[in-house]
């Protein structure tokens, strides 16, 4: 189980949220009538700092984390998150453990 974020996402998140080097963001499971990873729930973001960090990874300055509450969303696949150029947004790509690309 483990976050991965591009550096090119990174760079979208900054632009996007006006972030500093340093800032912290949030990965978390939220309710949603759309689906994610889990029927019923959908990825959500905060900018804030860290109480109990069960991932983390670090990406053009910026420390992306989930807390250890949420890991159960990511329970058995790698959470990828990358920058679509045509879409000029980004994308959540979940990843099975143990899946051969």
């Amino acid at each position: 189980m483990q976050i991965q974020v591009s550096d090119q996402a990174a760079r979208w998140y900054k632009k996007e949220l006006d972030l500093q080097a340093g800032t912290f963001v949030r990965f978390f499971p939220r309710y949603s009538s759309g689906g994610g990873l889990h029927p019923g729930f959908s990825l959500g973001i905060s900018v804030e700092e860290p109480r109990e960090a069960g991932l983390t990874e670090r990406s053009e300055e910026v420390t992306f984390f989930m807390e250890e509450q949420d890991l159960w969303y990511l329970n058995g696949y790698t959470l990828r998150v990358k920058y679509e150029e045509s879409l000029d947004d980004i994308s959540y790509i979940y990843e099975e453990e143990g899946a051969v690309n």
